[in-house]
């Protein structure tokens, strides 16, 4: 038996692209977005009451993750991306049916669109449902994951100057919190975990509408090098 899903809506995010996108939702609170739904859900009618609520529950497809053969382990990051799990010991975005869902902020609420915050959605995600966060029934006592018991450590992140004042003045012209979001994402070393790269390789990424560039001067420290508008 097969059955098709359409999405209620499409994630208008910060994240450009996957690479730097936080891998659980929450951990960059600075990453911001929008959910622009699709008729007939953007009607007044279908957001009522959701103002009354502080998160909800995202469930979206990983679009440019798709597979046609389902994978039975996968590689996750936490683990080094060198050692593999089964696929539903994992949130991998190599999914049997390309289904993730995540826990977002609402910061606000309006007839055909959501604004939301800790987002880990690529630009243009297609969202299929919504569902409000209850604590009593969400939070579990005493639930536990040996593979992912806390968050990774953070890495420091320095700036240079010229960086630095390059992105406060983007950040004054879009409204938001961009610093924080770079440190927020790039903290959590985006990397794949077997890379160790020269000190003077360079990386890059697309946030808003801003090329990132950072590099790893020693091991265990990023340094931003520039911020540039595209």
């Amino acid at each position: 038996m097969s059955y098709s899903v359409s999405p209620i809506g499409f994630v208008r995010s910060c994240f450009k692209e996957k690479f730097a996108i936080p891998r659980q939702p929450q951990l960059a609170p600075a990453a911001r977005g929008v959910l622009e739904l699709l008729p007939p859900f953007d009607q007044p009618e279908a957001v009522e009451g959701l103002e009354q609520v502080s998160h909800v529950w995202l469930i979206f497809l990983f679009h440019q993750a798709l597979e046609d053969k389902p994978r039975l382990k996968v590689r996750p990051p936490r683990l080094g991306g060198n050692r593999s799990l089964g696929v539903f010991a994992t949130r991998a975005t190599h999914r049997p049916n390309g289904i993730g869902q995540s826990v977002v902020k609402l910061e606000k609420v309006e007839p055909g669109r959501l604004w939301l915050s800790g987002i880990d959605l690529l630009d243009g995600t297609p969202v299929l449902d919504i569902k409000p966060y209850v604590p009593y029934a969400d939070a579990v006592e005493g639930a536990s994951n040996a593979i992912a018991e806390a968050p990774p450590a953070p890495i420091p992140v320095q700036w240079t100057d010229a960086a630095l004042a390059q992105t406060r003045e983007h950040g004054r012209r879009l409204g938001e919190p961009v610093v924080e979001l770079i440190e927020q994402c790039l903290a959590q070393d985006p990397r794949p975990a077997y890379q160790n790269p020269a000190p003077e390789r360079r990386y890059g990424v697309r946030l808003w509408d801003l090329d990132v560039h950072w590099h790893y001067p020693q091991p265990g420290l990023i340094r931003v090098l520039d911020v540039g508008w595209r």
